[in-house]
């Protein structure tokens, strides 16, 4: 593979040793996992009180490990360090759709937005596994 060149089969991977001034938040992985936080961020502020240490918490805190280990990930030293941040996010991201079904479980999230968060989790998942794949 060429400098600069994509991925095959994955748009939104670039050879890392290429892209030194591409910034992970160009990724379409990153940029959607801060979109889910944003939607989660508004979502939980509607939360009873007394989930502002429990669930609103948990869940604001697993949404938004996500992006940040990719961009922790994307600033370390090389592609086993990235790739272990990687792995990390893909974590957190299978976390936060389990608190979104807990909350819908509870009555906090309706069941079609909690169809669309958890498939945007999903989908994150999906993606992430291709970026760790990429970095192998």
């Amino acid at each position: 593979m060429s400098k600069g060149q994509s991925h095959p089969g994955h748009p939104e991977v670039r050879d890392r040793t290429a892209s030194a001034a591409r910034s992970v938040e160009d990724l379409e992985v990153f940029q959607l996992a801060h979109a889910l936080v944003l939607r989660i961020y508004e979502l939980t502020r509607s939360f009873p009180g007394d989930e502002r240490f429990g669930l609103t918490a948990q869940i604001r805190r697993a949404a938004a490990s996500v992006p940040a280990n990719l961009a922790e990930g994307a600033g370390r030293l090389n592609r086993a360090e990235y790739r272990q941040f990687v792995g990390i996010a893909k974590g957190s991201a299978a976390e936060a759709s389990y608190h979104v079904l807990l909350a819908t479980d509870l009555g906090h999230i309706t069941a079609e937005r909690s169809r669309e968060l958890r498939d945007g989790y999903n989908r994150v998942g999906k993606m992430l596994t291709r970026l760790a794949q990429a970095l192998s």
